[in-house]
């Protein structure tokens, strides 16, 4: 079973920058579209942004757009979310996500199939 590794995430002020790293716990040929996800304590896990297997088209949330970068690099098998300008309403779980299956633009929890562990991202005003 292929899982994602996450590296990435802590603590900083507000208007400061973070990059968040992810990658593949083993060999994999079919790690298609990826994403980005963050969930804040009782509340939904919701899509921060999203990337296709090409990594031609991305998609973000409207609350990171313009300060929020995916990319990925698949000679590496590895997706990267450069997180700057944060805020202190950006503090959350950080879910880096793929699909073994589909090489779309996908934004659903339920698109995705391989997921990591969860990094946590904390921003103080």
């Amino acid at each position: 079973q292929v899982m994602l590794v996450q590296s990435g995430g802590g603590l900083v002020q507000a208007g400061g920058s973070l990059t968040l790293s992810c990658a593949p716990s083993g060999r994999t040929s079919n790690n298609y579209a990826m994403g980005w996800f963050r969930q804040a304590p009782g509340k939904e896990r919701d899509v921060v942004a999203a990337i296709t297997w090409s990594g031609t088209r991305t998609r973000y949330a409207d609350s990171v757009k313009g300060r929020f970068t995916i990319s990925r690099d698949n000679a590496k098998n590895t997706v990267s979310l450069q997180m700057n300008s944060l805020k202190p309403e950006d503090t959350a779980v950080y879910y880096c996500a793929s699909s073994s299956t589909t090489m779309g633009l996908i934004t659903r929890v339920s698109d995705y199939d391989r997921w990591g562990q969860g990094t946590q991202v904390t921003v103080s005003s």
